[in-house]
């Protein structure tokens, strides 16, 4: 895509969803964070199942703390890799009490130093807590950027070099929103659904997938919210 295109692609999503926010169940900082190292390989709707019943009990790193591995790992057995992540979610929560007075860090480098969170989770928090302009590239980025032509990468981290280079000023701090969602609702990785893509004729995909011969009934052309992971 050209610089035009791009504009006219962006505001095409925007316009279809002017506040799109993470999928994700949170009421704080610390609880988006945690949220987002458990979305590893887990969908949002079963990390949000997870989740709710201890957040209730959990608002702070020092709650997590006292509540222990053990009791963790109960909360969120049904979600995959649970082992490694209640692991992951007690030390990081230790060290935020020790070295961060109990606080999220607001920058990237600092939250990846920190156990279970990698770049694409930091970049989630630095976006959706703190309002920073960043590019979360997961599966549905990536391969939304790779068909459309948008920002083309044979790596994540090509493909988030590519958005921070060519997204356009009024767009960079809401993008990784519009683009997990148009990947997660109409970009779909088995089957796009092209026939209802408010940017089918920007997209460089061939050959377009057809309308089906008895359409979905109700079908929104965007969902009113997207999610991280």
């Amino acid at each position: 895509m050209n610089k035009a295109q791009i504009f006219d692609f962006f505001s095409r999503l925007a316009e279809a969803n002017p506040a799109p926010v993470t999928e994700l169940e949170y009421g704080n900082d610390y609880q988006l964070l945690v949220a987002v190292v458990l979305s590893a390989q887990a969908t949002d709707v079963g990390v949000n199942k997870a989740t709710r019943a201890l957040f209730r009990d959990v608002q702070t790193p020092q709650q997590m703390v006292d509540l222990g591995e053990d009791a963790l790992k109960q909360h969120i057995k049904t979600i995959g890799l649970f082992n490694g992540k209640a692991k992951n979610v007690i030390a990081l929560s230790e060290i935020l009490v020790r070295d961060f007075g109990g606080e999220v860090p607001q920058d990237r480098d600092t939250l990846t130093t920190l156990p279970g969170v990698g770049r694409k989770t930091a970049n989630v928090v630095i976006n959706t807590a703190f309002g920073q302009e960043a590019f979360a590239v997961d599966t549905h980025i990536f391969r939304v950027g790779n068909r459309t032509g948008l920002a083309p990468g044979k790596t994540v981290l090509a493909v988030e070099l590519k958005l921070e280079k060519r997204v356009p000023a009024p767009f960079r701090r809401d993008a990784h929103h519009w683009l997990i969602l148009h990947g997660r609702y109409v970009c779909k990785a088995r089957r796009p659904e092209c026939w209802r893509c408010i940017v089918a004729d920007l997209c460089r995909f061939k050959p377009k997938t057809p309308a089906p011969k008895t359409p979905p009934a109700a079908l929104p052309l965007s969902p009113g919210s997207a999610g991280s992971e």
